[in-house]
Protein backbone atom coordinates (compact mmCIF):
# COMPACT_ATOMS: atom_id res chain seq x y z
CA UNK A 1 0.00 0.00 0.00
CA UNK A 2 1.20 3.57 -0.63
CA UNK A 3 2.69 5.77 2.05
CA UNK A 4 1.26 9.26 2.75
CA UNK A 5 2.98 12.18 4.43
CA UNK A 6 0.59 14.40 6.35
CA UNK A 7 0.31 17.55 8.40
CA UNK A 8 -2.63 17.82 10.76
CA UNK A 9 -3.86 19.71 13.80
CA UNK A 10 -4.45 17.91 17.07
CA UNK A 11 -7.10 18.70 19.66
CA UNK A 12 -5.01 21.56 21.12
CA UNK A 13 -4.57 23.14 17.68
CA UNK A 14 -0.88 22.29 17.30
CA UNK A 15 0.38 21.18 13.90
CA UNK A 16 1.84 17.66 13.85
CA UNK A 17 3.29 15.70 10.98
CA UNK A 18 4.24 12.17 10.06
CA UNK A 19 3.57 9.36 7.64
CA UNK A 20 1.04 6.55 7.48
CA UNK A 21 0.12 3.62 5.25
CA UNK A 22 -3.28 3.62 3.53
CA UNK A 23 -4.88 2.44 0.30
CA UNK A 24 -6.10 5.90 -0.80
CA UNK A 25 -5.87 9.53 0.35
CA UNK A 26 -9.45 9.22 1.64
CA UNK A 27 -8.46 6.20 3.70
CA UNK A 28 -5.50 8.16 5.06
CA UNK A 29 -7.86 10.99 6.06
CA UNK A 30 -10.10 8.50 7.88
CA UNK A 31 -7.11 7.15 9.81
CA UNK A 32 -6.21 10.69 10.88
CA UNK A 33 -9.80 11.27 11.97
CA UNK A 34 -9.62 8.11 14.12
CA UNK A 35 -6.50 9.57 15.75
CA UNK A 36 -8.43 12.76 16.55
CA UNK A 37 -6.38 14.74 14.03
CA UNK A 38 -7.71 17.28 11.53
CA UNK A 39 -5.73 16.90 8.26
CA UNK A 40 -4.17 20.03 6.77
CA UNK A 41 -2.76 18.19 3.75
CA UNK A 42 -2.05 14.57 2.83
CA UNK A 43 0.45 13.75 0.06
CA UNK A 44 1.54 10.39 -1.28
CA UNK A 45 5.26 9.70 -1.02
CA UNK A 46 7.52 6.89 -2.16
CA UNK A 47 8.04 4.68 0.85
CA UNK A 48 11.07 3.04 -0.74
CA UNK A 49 12.84 6.32 -1.30
CA UNK A 50 15.35 5.73 1.50
CA UNK A 51 19.10 5.94 1.26
CA UNK A 52 20.98 2.76 0.40
CA UNK A 53 22.58 3.04 3.82
CA UNK A 54 19.24 2.74 5.54
CA UNK A 55 17.30 -0.35 6.32
CA UNK A 56 14.76 0.57 3.68
CA UNK A 57 16.99 -0.91 1.02
CA UNK A 58 19.39 -3.18 2.87
CA UNK A 59 18.34 -6.74 3.59
CA UNK A 60 18.71 -8.00 7.15
CA UNK A 61 18.96 -11.67 8.05
CA UNK A 62 15.70 -13.15 9.24
CA UNK A 63 17.40 -14.73 12.27
CA UNK A 64 18.51 -11.28 13.45
CA UNK A 65 14.99 -9.96 13.01
CA UNK A 66 13.75 -12.81 15.21
CA UNK A 67 16.14 -11.73 17.97
CA UNK A 68 14.81 -8.16 17.69
CA UNK A 69 11.23 -9.41 18.11
CA UNK A 70 12.19 -11.38 21.22
CA UNK A 71 14.06 -8.48 22.81
CA UNK A 72 11.32 -5.98 21.98
CA UNK A 73 8.67 -8.29 23.43
CA UNK A 74 10.67 -8.67 26.66
CA UNK A 75 11.10 -4.89 27.02
CA UNK A 76 7.42 -4.18 26.38
CA UNK A 77 6.34 -6.87 28.87
CA UNK A 78 8.62 -5.21 31.44
CA UNK A 79 6.71 -1.96 31.04
CA UNK A 80 9.28 -0.11 28.91
CA UNK A 81 7.55 2.33 26.50
CA UNK A 82 7.83 1.54 22.79
CA UNK A 83 10.01 4.55 21.88
CA UNK A 84 12.46 3.89 24.71
CA UNK A 85 12.56 0.18 23.89
CA UNK A 86 13.50 0.93 20.29
CA UNK A 87 16.16 3.38 21.48
CA UNK A 88 17.67 0.72 23.73
CA UNK A 89 17.71 -1.89 20.95
CA UNK A 90 19.21 0.58 18.46
CA UNK A 91 22.06 1.47 20.84
CA UNK A 92 22.95 -2.14 21.63
CA UNK A 93 22.65 -3.42 18.04
CA UNK A 94 26.00 -4.67 16.75
CA UNK A 95 24.92 -4.40 13.11
CA UNK A 96 24.82 -0.81 11.71
CA UNK A 97 21.93 -1.68 9.37
CA UNK A 98 19.81 -2.98 12.24
CA UNK A 99 20.59 0.11 14.27
CA UNK A 100 19.50 2.39 11.41
CA UNK A 101 16.28 0.44 10.91
CA UNK A 102 15.40 0.64 14.61
CA UNK A 103 16.12 4.37 14.73
CA UNK A 104 13.89 4.96 11.71
CA UNK A 105 11.15 2.87 13.30
CA UNK A 106 11.46 5.00 16.42
CA UNK A 107 11.27 8.24 14.41
CA UNK A 108 8.23 7.09 12.41
CA UNK A 109 6.39 5.97 15.56
CA UNK A 110 7.23 9.26 17.24
CA UNK A 111 5.68 10.96 14.20
CA UNK A 112 2.38 9.16 14.76
CA UNK A 113 2.78 5.87 12.87
CA UNK A 114 1.84 2.51 14.30
CA UNK A 115 4.62 -0.06 14.62
CA UNK A 116 3.27 -2.09 11.70
CA UNK A 117 3.10 1.00 9.46
CA UNK A 118 6.69 1.86 10.34
CA UNK A 119 7.82 -1.72 9.66
CA UNK A 120 6.09 -1.71 6.29
CA UNK A 121 8.51 0.98 5.08
CA UNK A 122 11.36 -1.55 5.41
CA UNK A 123 10.29 -4.46 3.19
CA UNK A 124 13.86 -5.77 2.97
CA UNK A 125 14.00 -6.11 6.74
CA UNK A 126 10.43 -7.06 7.72
CA UNK A 127 8.46 -9.52 5.53
CA UNK A 128 4.86 -8.65 4.76
CA UNK A 129 3.68 -11.57 6.89
CA UNK A 130 5.39 -10.09 9.94
CA UNK A 131 3.89 -6.66 9.24
CA UNK A 132 0.33 -7.99 8.97
CA UNK A 133 0.80 -10.10 12.11
CA UNK A 134 2.08 -7.11 14.11
CA UNK A 135 -0.78 -4.99 12.80
CA UNK A 136 -3.27 -7.58 14.06
CA UNK A 137 -1.51 -7.64 17.44
CA UNK A 138 -1.70 -3.85 17.72
CA UNK A 139 -5.37 -3.86 16.80
CA UNK A 140 -6.15 -6.60 19.34
CA UNK A 141 -4.02 -5.20 22.15
CA UNK A 142 -1.64 -8.17 22.49
CA UNK A 143 1.44 -6.86 20.67
CA UNK A 144 3.89 -8.35 23.19
CA UNK A 145 2.48 -11.85 22.71
CA UNK A 146 2.53 -11.48 18.93
CA UNK A 147 6.17 -10.39 18.95
CA UNK A 148 7.14 -13.31 21.20
CA UNK A 149 5.30 -15.79 18.97
CA UNK A 150 6.84 -14.22 15.86
CA UNK A 151 10.28 -14.72 17.40
CA UNK A 152 9.51 -18.39 18.00
CA UNK A 153 8.10 -18.74 14.48
CA UNK A 154 11.21 -17.15 12.92
CA UNK A 155 13.49 -19.37 14.99
CA UNK A 156 11.71 -22.54 13.86
CA UNK A 157 11.70 -21.50 10.21
CA UNK A 158 15.36 -20.52 10.36
CA UNK A 159 16.25 -23.85 11.92
CA UNK A 160 14.40 -25.75 9.19
CA UNK A 161 16.01 -23.65 6.46
CA UNK A 162 19.50 -24.12 7.91
CA UNK A 163 18.88 -27.86 8.11
CA UNK A 164 17.94 -27.93 4.44
CA UNK A 165 20.94 -25.80 3.41
CA UNK A 166 23.31 -27.95 5.46
CA UNK A 167 21.92 -31.09 3.86
CA UNK A 168 22.46 -29.61 0.38
CA UNK A 169 26.17 -28.82 0.85
CA UNK A 170 27.50 -32.29 0.07
CA UNK A 171 25.27 -32.86 -3.01
CA UNK A 172 26.32 -29.45 -4.36
CA UNK A 173 29.99 -30.37 -3.88
CA UNK A 174 29.35 -33.61 -5.77
CA UNK A 175 27.63 -31.71 -8.57
CA UNK A 176 30.43 -29.15 -8.92
CA UNK A 177 33.08 -31.90 -8.84
CA UNK A 178 31.27 -33.90 -11.51
CA UNK A 179 30.77 -30.88 -13.75
CA UNK A 180 34.43 -29.96 -13.33
CA UNK A 181 35.47 -33.47 -14.39
CA UNK A 182 33.22 -33.33 -17.47
CA UNK A 183 34.56 -29.90 -18.51
CA UNK A 184 38.13 -31.12 -18.05
CA UNK A 185 37.45 -34.14 -20.27
CA UNK A 186 35.79 -32.02 -22.93
CA UNK A 187 38.47 -29.31 -23.06
CA UNK A 188 41.71 -31.27 -22.57
CA UNK A 189 41.23 -35.03 -23.00
CA UNK A 190 38.87 -35.26 -25.99
CA UNK A 191 40.81 -32.79 -28.23
CA UNK A 192 44.03 -34.82 -27.68
CA UNK A 193 42.36 -38.08 -28.62
CA UNK A 194 40.46 -36.69 -31.61
CA UNK A 195 43.43 -36.61 -34.08
CA UNK A 196 44.01 -40.32 -33.50
CA UNK A 197 40.45 -41.05 -34.64
CA UNK A 198 40.45 -38.80 -37.73
CA UNK A 199 39.56 -40.42 -41.04
CA UNK A 200 37.29 -43.01 -39.51
CA UNK A 201 33.55 -43.49 -39.64
CA UNK A 202 32.61 -42.50 -36.10
CA UNK A 203 29.68 -43.94 -34.13
CA UNK A 204 26.90 -41.62 -32.94
CA UNK A 205 28.07 -41.37 -29.27
CA UNK A 206 31.53 -40.28 -30.45
CA UNK A 207 30.04 -37.65 -32.78
CA UNK A 208 27.97 -36.28 -29.88
CA UNK A 209 31.03 -36.10 -27.59
CA UNK A 210 33.14 -34.39 -30.27
CA UNK A 211 30.37 -31.86 -30.89
CA UNK A 212 30.13 -31.05 -27.18
CA UNK A 213 33.92 -30.78 -26.99
CA UNK A 214 33.91 -28.24 -29.84
CA UNK A 215 31.20 -26.25 -28.07
CA UNK A 216 33.22 -26.18 -24.82
CA UNK A 217 36.64 -25.46 -26.34
CA UNK A 218 35.92 -23.37 -29.46
CA UNK A 219 32.43 -21.93 -29.18
CA UNK A 220 32.28 -21.30 -25.44
CA UNK A 221 31.17 -17.69 -25.90
CA UNK A 222 28.25 -18.79 -28.09
CA UNK A 223 27.43 -21.56 -25.61
CA UNK A 224 27.47 -19.08 -22.72
CA UNK A 225 25.24 -16.70 -24.71
CA UNK A 226 22.72 -19.46 -25.44
CA UNK A 227 22.65 -20.46 -21.77
CA UNK A 228 22.14 -16.83 -20.70
CA UNK A 229 19.31 -16.39 -23.22
CA UNK A 230 17.61 -19.60 -22.07
CA UNK A 231 17.91 -18.62 -18.40
CA UNK A 232 16.65 -15.09 -19.11
CA UNK A 233 13.71 -16.48 -21.10
CA UNK A 234 12.76 -18.94 -18.36
CA UNK A 235 13.07 -16.30 -15.63
CA UNK A 236 11.05 -13.81 -17.71
CA UNK A 237 8.31 -16.35 -18.29
CA UNK A 238 8.02 -17.29 -14.61
CA UNK A 239 7.78 -13.59 -13.74
CA UNK A 240 4.72 -13.21 -15.97
CA UNK A 241 1.20 -13.84 -14.73
CA UNK A 242 0.83 -17.26 -16.34
CA UNK A 243 4.40 -18.17 -15.37
CA UNK A 244 3.83 -17.35 -11.70
CA UNK A 245 0.74 -19.57 -11.64
CA UNK A 246 2.64 -22.40 -13.33
CA UNK A 247 5.57 -21.99 -10.92
CA UNK A 248 3.22 -22.10 -7.94
CA UNK A 249 1.70 -25.35 -9.25
CA UNK A 250 5.15 -26.83 -9.91
CA UNK A 251 6.23 -26.01 -6.37
CA UNK A 252 3.38 -28.11 -5.01
CA UNK A 253 3.53 -30.99 -7.52
CA UNK A 254 7.23 -31.46 -8.31
CA UNK A 255 8.43 -35.01 -7.64
CA UNK A 256 9.92 -35.47 -4.17
CA UNK A 257 10.56 -31.75 -3.61
CA UNK A 258 6.91 -30.76 -4.09
CA UNK A 259 5.68 -32.78 -1.13
CA UNK A 260 8.33 -31.27 1.15
CA UNK A 261 7.59 -27.74 -0.05
CA UNK A 262 3.86 -28.29 0.43
CA UNK A 263 4.30 -29.47 4.00
CA UNK A 264 6.60 -26.56 4.86
CA UNK A 265 4.00 -24.12 3.52
CA UNK A 266 1.16 -25.85 5.38
CA UNK A 267 3.17 -25.83 8.62
CA UNK A 268 3.66 -22.07 8.32
CA UNK A 269 -0.04 -21.60 7.65
CA UNK A 270 -1.15 -23.76 10.59
CA UNK A 271 1.27 -22.10 13.01
CA UNK A 272 0.31 -18.54 12.05
CA UNK A 273 -3.42 -19.32 12.00
CA UNK A 274 -3.23 -21.06 15.38
CA UNK A 275 -1.25 -18.15 16.82
CA UNK A 276 -3.77 -15.62 15.56
CA UNK A 277 -6.73 -17.57 16.92
CA UNK A 278 -5.01 -18.06 20.29
CA UNK A 279 -4.62 -14.28 20.54
CA UNK A 280 -8.30 -13.65 19.96
CA UNK A 281 -8.31 -12.65 16.29
CA UNK A 282 -11.56 -13.66 14.49
CA UNK A 283 -11.10 -16.61 12.18
CA UNK A 284 -11.90 -14.71 8.95
CA UNK A 285 -9.32 -12.03 9.70
CA UNK A 286 -6.84 -14.69 10.82
CA UNK A 287 -7.32 -16.60 7.55
CA UNK A 288 -6.64 -13.46 5.52
CA UNK A 289 -3.39 -12.94 7.41
CA UNK A 290 -2.29 -16.58 7.51
CA UNK A 291 -2.84 -17.28 3.80
CA UNK A 292 0.10 -15.01 2.91
CA UNK A 293 2.39 -17.10 5.09
CA UNK A 294 2.19 -20.03 2.68
CA UNK A 295 4.31 -18.27 0.06
CA UNK A 296 2.34 -19.98 -2.72
CA UNK A 297 -0.42 -18.29 -4.72
CA UNK A 298 -2.29 -21.53 -5.50
CA UNK A 299 -2.39 -22.51 -1.85
CA UNK A 300 -3.37 -18.96 -0.85
CA UNK A 301 -6.28 -19.03 -3.31
CA UNK A 302 -7.55 -22.31 -1.86
CA UNK A 303 -7.41 -20.79 1.63
CA UNK A 304 -9.25 -17.72 0.30
CA UNK A 305 -12.04 -19.97 -0.99
CA UNK A 306 -12.12 -21.70 2.37
CA UNK A 307 -12.53 -18.32 4.08
CA UNK A 308 -15.51 -17.54 1.85
CA UNK A 309 -17.07 -20.87 2.81
CA UNK A 310 -16.47 -20.17 6.49
CA UNK A 311 -18.12 -16.78 6.02
CA UNK A 312 -21.16 -18.65 4.68
CA UNK A 313 -21.30 -20.82 7.79
CA UNK A 314 -19.34 -23.92 6.75
CA UNK A 315 -16.61 -25.51 8.84
CA UNK A 316 -12.98 -24.86 7.93
CA UNK A 317 -12.05 -28.49 7.24
CA UNK A 318 -14.69 -29.01 4.54
CA UNK A 319 -13.54 -26.35 2.04
CA UNK A 320 -9.86 -27.07 2.75
CA UNK A 321 -10.41 -30.71 1.76
CA UNK A 322 -11.74 -29.54 -1.63
CA UNK A 323 -8.30 -28.14 -2.49
CA UNK A 324 -6.77 -31.65 -2.27
CA UNK A 325 -3.59 -30.09 -0.91
CA UNK A 326 -4.04 -30.66 2.82
CA UNK A 327 -3.24 -34.22 3.96
CA UNK A 328 -6.32 -36.18 5.16
CA UNK A 329 -4.81 -36.64 8.64
CA UNK A 330 -4.42 -32.88 9.06
CA UNK A 331 -7.99 -32.29 7.86
CA UNK A 332 -9.34 -34.84 10.34
CA UNK A 333 -7.50 -33.14 13.21
CA UNK A 334 -8.86 -29.74 12.15
CA UNK A 335 -12.40 -31.11 11.93
CA UNK A 336 -12.21 -32.66 15.41
CA UNK A 337 -10.63 -29.46 16.79
CA UNK A 338 -13.50 -27.36 15.39
CA UNK A 339 -16.03 -29.60 17.09
CA UNK A 340 -14.19 -29.40 20.44
CA UNK A 341 -13.43 -25.67 20.08
CA UNK A 342 -9.64 -26.24 20.38
CA UNK A 343 -8.68 -25.20 16.86
CA UNK A 344 -5.96 -22.76 17.96
CA UNK A 345 -4.10 -25.35 20.04
CA UNK A 346 -4.52 -28.17 17.52
CA UNK A 347 -3.20 -26.05 14.64
CA UNK A 348 0.01 -25.28 16.53
CA UNK A 349 0.34 -28.96 17.47
CA UNK A 350 -0.15 -29.91 13.81
CA UNK A 351 2.61 -27.47 12.83
CA UNK A 352 4.98 -28.96 15.43
CA UNK A 353 4.27 -32.54 14.37
CA UNK A 354 4.43 -31.93 10.65
CA UNK A 355 7.62 -29.85 10.92
CA UNK A 356 9.35 -32.75 12.68
CA UNK A 357 8.06 -35.16 10.04
CA UNK A 358 9.14 -32.81 7.23
CA UNK A 359 12.63 -32.57 8.72
CA UNK A 360 12.87 -36.37 8.58
CA UNK A 361 11.68 -36.32 4.97
CA UNK A 362 14.37 -33.78 4.09
CA UNK A 363 17.01 -36.04 5.66
CA UNK A 364 15.72 -39.01 3.68
CA UNK A 365 15.59 -37.01 0.45
CA UNK A 366 19.19 -35.88 0.93
CA UNK A 367 20.31 -39.46 1.57
CA UNK A 368 18.65 -40.50 -1.69
CA UNK A 369 19.97 -37.49 -3.60
CA UNK A 370 23.65 -38.15 -2.88
CA UNK A 371 23.85 -41.65 -4.45
CA UNK A 372 21.54 -40.53 -7.27
CA UNK A 373 23.93 -37.71 -8.17
CA UNK A 374 26.89 -40.08 -7.99
CA UNK A 375 25.13 -42.45 -10.39
CA UNK A 376 24.28 -39.62 -12.81
CA UNK A 377 27.83 -38.23 -12.78
CA UNK A 378 29.28 -41.71 -13.21
CA UNK A 379 26.89 -42.32 -16.10
CA UNK A 380 27.99 -39.13 -17.87
CA UNK A 381 31.69 -39.96 -17.47
CA UNK A 382 31.05 -43.54 -18.61
CA UNK A 383 29.21 -42.27 -21.70
CA UNK A 384 32.21 -40.12 -22.63
CA UNK A 385 34.63 -42.99 -22.02
CA UNK A 386 32.56 -45.43 -24.11
CA UNK A 387 32.21 -42.85 -26.90
CA UNK A 388 36.01 -42.55 -27.07
CA UNK A 389 36.69 -46.27 -26.72
CA UNK A 390 34.26 -47.44 -29.40
CA UNK A 391 36.28 -46.15 -32.42
CA UNK A 392 39.53 -47.25 -30.77
CA UNK A 393 38.18 -50.76 -30.35
CA UNK A 394 36.93 -50.66 -33.94
CA UNK A 395 40.41 -49.67 -35.12
CA UNK A 396 41.99 -52.46 -33.09
CA UNK A 397 39.49 -55.00 -34.42
CA UNK A 398 40.09 -53.89 -38.03
CA UNK A 399 43.87 -54.04 -37.58
CA UNK A 400 43.66 -57.48 -36.03
CA UNK A 401 41.55 -58.79 -38.91
CA UNK A 402 43.90 -57.22 -41.45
Amino acid sequence: MPTFAYKARNQTGDVVGGTLIAETPAAAARILDERALVPVHVDEVKAAGRSFLTGGTRRIGISKIGVIYEQLADLLKSGVPMLRALDVLAKQASNPSISRVLRELRDDIAGGDALADAMEKHPHAFPNLHVTTVRAGEAGGFLEDVLARLSDFVERQDELRNKFIGAMIYPCILLLGGLGAVVFLMIYVVPNIRPVLSGQQLPLPTIIVFGLSDAFSQHYLMLAGVIVLIVAGVVGFFQSGAGRVLWAKLQLSAPLVGKIYTMISLCRFCRILGTMLANGIPILQALRIAKDSTGNSVLAESIDRAAESVRSGDSLATPLSASRIFPPAVLDMIAVAEESNTLDKVLVDVADTQEARTARQIDLAMRLLEPAMLVVMAGIVMFIAVALLLPILKMATSGFKG
